[in-house]
């Protein structure tokens, strides 16, 4: 099973920034990493004339496009699925990380800086581990916000390679 770790964290602390640099970290060490970005606004990725644009236009539910270096798949749905259900199309990777999905019964990482939080969003219990500017907790791994390679040895170790 492919683990999942969510990074979390209030509006504007820095969860996207963050998280580019452990996927960066996590890319040198040769994982295989694949993210999931909760959006409860809802998104478009089609742009308006292009092809795949007008074939969902044309009422089909499932659009891909495909190339030599990538792929990407719409799929329509008619409410929104679970982490789990979005969870289930994603194969061959080392590791999933989602941004977001505060809720759901995952593993969390909060990114959470000071001059823009008043206080931590989640309780300690449901933390893995925090990425901070600050001294929060004596008992739950902390990171600093401004390098990511001590989270990325830190998810080798307990994540990705627990046994060795």
């Amino acid at each position: 099973m492919i683990p999942v770790i969510s990074f979390v964290g209030r509006s504007n602390c820095g969860k996207t920034t963050y998280l580019e640099k452990v996927i960066r970290e996590l890319k040198i060490r040769g994982y295989r990493v694949a993210t999931i970005k909760h959006d409860v606004h809802g998104f478009e990725m089609d742009q308006p004339g292009k092809d795949t644009w007008r074939h969902a236009q044309a009422g089909a539910d499932v659009v891909c496009i495909s190339s030599p270096d990538k792929m990407a798949m719409i799929k329509r749905v008619d409410k929104e699925l679970a982490l789990d259900e979005v969870i289930a199309y994603i194969k061959d990777v080392d590791i999933i990380f989602t941004e977001g999905y505060k809720r759901e019964r995952k593993r969390k990482i909060e990114i959470y800086r000071q001059a823009v939080c008043d206080s931590p969003l989640c309780p300690k219990e449901d933390l893995l581990a925090i990425a901070t500017d600050t001294h929060l907790y004596d008992d739950i791994p902390q990171f600093p916000l401004d390098d990511a390679r001590e989270l990325a040895m830190f998810l080798e170790a307990t994540i990705l390679k627990p046994e060795q």
